[in-house]
């Protein structure tokens, strides 16, 4: 599991961590379930990319892995 040795995988775990300890008290279902799965999504994809077999699948998904980045930012 070479990906968990990524610094960038390590901290969006973390912050997919953190983000959903937070938010589990939010009364606002779609706001929360919006949330988790944003936060959820960029160490998940940064895995996914990781474990293709070509540079161009895995840079595919460091795209996604960006763009859930800025829906959690939003």
């Amino acid at each position: 599991m070479q990906y968990m040795k990524l610094i960038v995988w390590q901290r969006s775990y973390q912050a997919a961590l953190k983000s959903c300890t937070l938010i589990k008290s939010c009364n606002n279902y779609a706001l929360k379930d919006q949330i988790s799965r944003s936060a959820i999504s960029i160490p998940s994809n940064i895995t996914e990319g990781a474990e293709r077999k070509t540079a161009k699948d895995n840079v595919k998904f460091l795209y996604i892995a960006k763009g859930s980045c800025g829906e959690l930012l939003t």
